[in-house]
């Protein structure tokens, strides 16, 4: 067919309801702060995992949905989280992204969480344990056991992650991902893991644009090392499995790691009862992602900073009991590919940043295709139907048409 007019150029696709969605979902100021009310303030979050808390008193700082948050460690061991807001004057009570409350603070005690404006502290517990000239100031009207800090819905779980809610009533977390971390359950709680890498990307796109380019990989073709360790029969006969709340799984096979020049099998080093060179993948609505290739864990956490601007936290993990041969493999293992200079992650950054260059605030509404039908295999789209369509029932509006409410699929057709 011939380059399109305007007219032609927006039209609906010949394609079925539900196999393509609205670009304003990626774009729209007003749908972004919606997402930020009705899914992310009600979802579970893996804000860190247990190992980087590895002592009492240890805390690490983070966000979700504009709320800041602390996790800590108390001195009973229990890893918890807390609105990292002073109930006095709304002052951010930790500014560090890491560290400890063992040792005191400039204006605090120790062991305590200090508010450095006005000197009120808590414990990690979240009590407040000290008003400064409480007496003086409130005389009987105000009390410190009055001002704790807001406690938040806090598990640890699924390989020592730590799970964060600010609903108050969750869906409980097994029944939110237990179903699709079943594949990996026996592997990832068979002994501790522990964070070898970490860093972080601030990119100009959507964040639902992340999870697409994790839930199909029919863009391998942008991965010179996928095509060359994977284009195989297995490789795409893998299937990509829907689970309730708009969760999928991609299944396992053997990656031949050898094809790549430079490269050797890896089938030295994996996790346990994981066969060698396989390679999982769990995508959890809203947009966290879980990837295991082998000999190392990836753990990708977004936050949602705007309409077209994503945080994404990218850690590895490998076993606790690792010798130190074994940890650097692993490290070697996960930045080859997953590093900030390895073979496929940044090939996936440039990718949703192209997307999020030709849809920002303002760019005209365009139809975004999700039309795939492979037999629910490693190139099939339904991964991105079935999260688009749990999108919709959280909003209540309808993906290809976002000025209009949720209907499923077969209803929205009529």
């Amino acid at each position: 067919m011939p380059a399109r007019n305007y007219q032609q150029w927006t039209a609906n696709p010949p394609l079925q309801t539900g196999e393509w969605i609205d670009s304003r979902l990626y774009t729209d100021q007003e749908i972004f702060e919606e997402e930020l009310e009705k899914i992310f303030k009600h979802t579970w979050v893996p804000v860190c995992h247990e190992s980087e808390l590895p002592k009492p008193y240890d805390f690490r700082t983070t966000s979700i949905a504009n709320e800041p948050i602390v996790v800590c460690r108390g001195p009973d061991n229990v890893v918890r989280a807390f609105l990292n807001v002073c109930p006095h004057r709304g002052m951010i009570i930790e500014r560090r992204p890491s560290g400890s409350f063992y040792e005191a603070s400039a204006s605090g005690n120790p062991k305590r969480m200090t508010c450095m404006f006005h000197a009120w502290q808590f414990d990690l517990k979240g009590n407040c344990v000290y008003v400064s000239r409480e007496k003086e100031g409130y005389q009987d009207r105000l009390s410190k056991e009055d001002v704790g800090l807001r406690r938040l819905r806090c598990e640890v779980k699924f390989g020592g992650f730590v799970w964060v809610s600010l609903d108050d009533n969750p869906v409980p977390l097994e029944d939110w991902a237990g179903a699709p971390f079943e594949c990996l359950r026996k592997t990832l709680d068979a002994e501790p893991l522990e964070v070898f890498h970490y860093h972080k990307a601030i990119v100009d796109t959507n964040y639902k644009l992340w999870h697409d380019t994790n839930c199909e990989f029919y863009h391998d073709f942008m991965h010179y090392h996928n095509r060359v360790t994977g284009f195989n029969d297995a490789y795409f006969a893998r299937k990509n499995e829907a689970f309730e709340h708009g969760h999928i799984v991609v299944g396992t096979f053997e990656v031949n790691y050898d094809q790549y020049e430079g490269f050797e099998s890896r089938a030295g080093l994996s996790f346990p009862y994981l066969p060698p060179n396989q390679w999982y993948m769990i995508d959890l609505f809203p947009g966290m992602n879980f990837n295991l290739r082998g000999s190392a864990l990836r753990c990708d956490v977004v936050t949602p900073l705007g309409p077209n601007k994503t945080m994404i936290e990218f850690r590895g993990l490998g076993l606790k009991s690792d010798t130190k041969e074994e940890r650097q493999t692993r490290i070697n293992h996960h930045n080859s590919i997953w590093g900030p200079f390895g073979r496929n992650l940044h090939e996936d950054l440039i990718g949703v940043q192209g997307q999020g260059t030709t849809m920002r605030p303002g760019s005209e509404p365009r139809r975004i295709l999700h039309g795939r039908h492979e037999n629910q295999t490693i190139h099939d789209e339904n991964g991105m139907r079935h999260y688009y369509d749990e999108w919709g029932r959280w909003m209540n509006r309808l993906p290809r048409d976002p000025s209009k409410p949720y209907a499923p699929p077969a209803v929205a057709a009529e």
